[in-house]
């Protein structure tokens, strides 16, 4: 609850085309927090409301929205502040401190994350995708 909170008014900046009482900000916001905890699982069912909820708002049904192509950039290289998933497998196969990797794992999906939304936002921009 508290990440989504933070979450929100970044997540408004982000997606300035999706009111930020809609479904989709809630579902992108929840998304987003659940993947920054290392949830997978419990992500991707979020991650698949928030693009339905986001088609809804897309006026070229045809095309992905630059919305739709945000969250796909963020959901791909995903911050991770708890790798649940691989601080779990090196626990499982004997690993002494399982949670060494948190620092460097966060710093490498932040750079991931900052690449990806400066790409998007970079190629949202660019005339040939506008039609």
């Amino acid at each position: 609850h508290v990440i989504a909170r933070g979450l929100k008014p970044i997540m408004i900046r982000l997606f300035p085309e999706v009111p930020a009482d809609h479904p989709a900000m809630g579902a992108i916001v929840l998304n987003i927090a659940a993947n920054m905890l290392g949830l997978g699982n419990a992500a991707t069912p979020l991650g698949l409301k928030a693009m339905r909820e986001l088609q809804k708002l897309n006026p070229k049904k045809e095309t992905a929205s630059n919305a739709m192509c945000t969250l796909l950039a963020l959901n791909t290289s995903s911050v991770q502040l708890i790798p649940a998933t691989t601080i779990a497998l090196m626990t499982a196969a004997g690993s002494r401190n399982p949670t060494a990797i948190i620092g460097t794992t966060l710093l490498a999906t932040s750079v991931s994350t900052i690449t990806a939304v400066i790409a998007v936002k970079f190629f949202e921009k660019l005339h040939i995708f506008h039609s």
